[in-house]
């Protein structure tokens, strides 16, 4: 086989290791894990999100982008990134509400799918392939990088305890929350545009200090859950300034329209006095 033909294996390799990370992640819940298990699994997930980040950059370098290797990606995404943390969420706290955190569990992994779904079909859509400036929708390994996030820092602040019983209400929320904008239209960054310029540098520099700040004064691993949190509501505040600039340039169009109607009309009603004027 020529050594071309090999960098197509190259990006797949990948793929197929995130998917690896994934199944280890669901066979770590099988049965009834404890808290280490738990927090071994929400690492596997990580480094499947490692795996999941690497792909599609060594496709574009070694120019080796294939529709093989975007349906690839979305099936190992919706083991990975849906069933691995449903799996994962349901054993961990909402097991114990029976139906209702089966159901929970359930909607996140069934959103995960839709979102994947959506996005293949606006990728095929558009001239870009789904590298645009903004995600319809909360990616789904993101959404999957907030539950474990909560999960490792659970672990490293209880020094591996199990979770109260109070704490579970919060997580069915968040977990419904990330199905929810999933699905959702909200617009998120891909930072694919991004440029190095001074601006950009100094957000890093604020991200980074931030980061130091939160694992020196607290817990390394709350360091993850604040940035995690931090892309929600920057992407749900940027939604809503974007909703708000429409609705304005919607009425400011709306507004022009009526002022040249009114405007067409005056001036029909000069033409009648004019006319009316030279008969009489």
């Amino acid at each position: 086989m020529r050594p071309h033909k090999l960098m197509f294996v190259l990006p797949n390799l990948f793929t197929v290791s995130s998917i690896l990370c994934g199944f280890y992640a669901m066979i770590l819940c099988a049965g009834q894990p404890g808290p280490a298990q738990f927090n071994q699994a929400a690492l596997s997930i990580l480094f499947a999100m490692f795996f999941d980040g690497f792909d599609g950059r060594v496709a574009r370098l070694t120019r080796t982008q294939s529709d093989f290797g975007m349906q690839l990606d979305s099936l190992a995404d919706v083991i990975s990134f849906g069933a691995a943390p449903a799996l994962l969420v349901y054993k961990w706290a909402l097991e114990p509400l029976g139906f209702l955190g089966l159901f929970l569990s359930f909607a996140f992994a069934a959103c995960g799918a839709l979102r994947l779904a959506r996005f293949n079909v606006l990728a095929m859509r558009s001239p870009q392939g789904g590298g645009g400036s903004f995600f319809v929708g909360l990616p789904i390994p993101l959404a999957a990088g907030v539950l474990v996030s909560m999960i490792i820092a659970h672990h490293a602040a209880t020094a591996g305890e199990a979770l109260e019983d109070s704490a579970r209400g919060p997580v069915a929320v968040a977990s419904t929350l990330l199905a929810l904008l999933m699905v959702s239209t909200v617009r998120y960054r891909t930072f694919k545009d991004l440029r190095l310029s001074r601006r950009s540098a100094l957000v890093l520099m604020l991200v980074l200090a931030s980061g130091v700040v939160i694992g020196t004064r607290f817990h390394p691993a709350y360091v993850l859950v604040a940035y995690s949190f931090a892309y929600l509501a920057f992407g749900l505040v940027e939604s809503a300034f974007l909703v708000r600039n429409r609705l304005v340039a919607r009425k400011v169009r709306t507004g022009a329209s009526a002022a040249a109607v009114l405007e067409e009309e005056e001036d029909d009603d000069a033409l009648d006095d004019e006319d009316e004027q030279k008969v009489a």
